[in-house]
């Protein structure tokens, strides 16, 4: 009958040792690993977070990616507010306000009511479009500023438009409803992408993200 060898009881603890070692080695990797994934899927300017990526509708539709972060400024020197332009993957900056998926997401750093974040719609788009388009937009403009909620630092609106659906507005991830027609969904993107812009360098940063102040 052959005897077992027995090995030396320090032998046992140095590979227990070492197999804890690795087990724990392999658990920061994988910790790493995530918080590198985490970071990659998000992107900040002034504090605030923005993902990457989005799924603005339903799951068969493709995901908006992130473009462009910027922030506005009131009279040079206070903060507004920082937004973030997404658009569907592949196109190109220069189509945002053509019939493609697109989201602006704002968040603000000031109290704002109701009744200003209308008047400042209506002022934006008038100064996007032509009169006539004006007038004939006025029955969607008007039910759209109607949506609108009384905010406080640290909300968030998010504006998407999709072909097709229209362009809703939700604040602080709740839909509040949703509007007809690309002609409208033009208009009030215009706000920001416009010819005419509420802020030109927030425009910049937004459709060009290697743009800086």
């Amino acid at each position: 009958m052959m005897r077992r060898t027995r090995r030396p009881a320090g032998v046992h603890r140095a590979r227990s040792g070492e197999r804890t070692g690795l087990t724990l080695l392999a658990i920061v990797a994988l910790l790493a690993m995530a918080s590198g994934t985490s970071r990659a899927a998000t992107r900040q300017l002034e504090g605030v977070t923005f993902a990457q990526t989005i799924q603005s509708g339903p799951a068969d539709d493709a995901p908006l990616v992130l473009n462009g972060l910027g922030l506005m400024r009131y009279r040079v020197i206070f903060r507004g507010y920082v937004a973030a332009l997404y658009l569907a993957q592949g196109t190109r900056p220069s189509e945002a306000l053509a019939d493609v998926a697109r989201r602006i997401e704002i968040e603000y750093f000031w109290s704002l009511t109701a009744a200003r974040l209308a008047k400042v719609t209506t002022e934006g788009i008038e100064r996007n479009v032509p009169a006539s388009e004006m007038r004939a937009l006025e029955p969607q403009i008007h039910r759209f500023n109607g949506l609108y909620r009384d905010i406080t630092p640290g909300d968030r609106y998010a504006l998407t438009y999709t072909p097709g659906r229209g362009t809703e507005l939700a604040l602080n991830g709740r839909a509040l409803g949703t509007i007809e027609g690309a002609d409208f969904g033009r208009a009030v993107f215009a706000i920001w992408l416009g010819a005419q812009p509420f802020d030109a360098n927030l425009k910049d940063e937004l459709l060009n993200p290697q743009t800086a102040r």
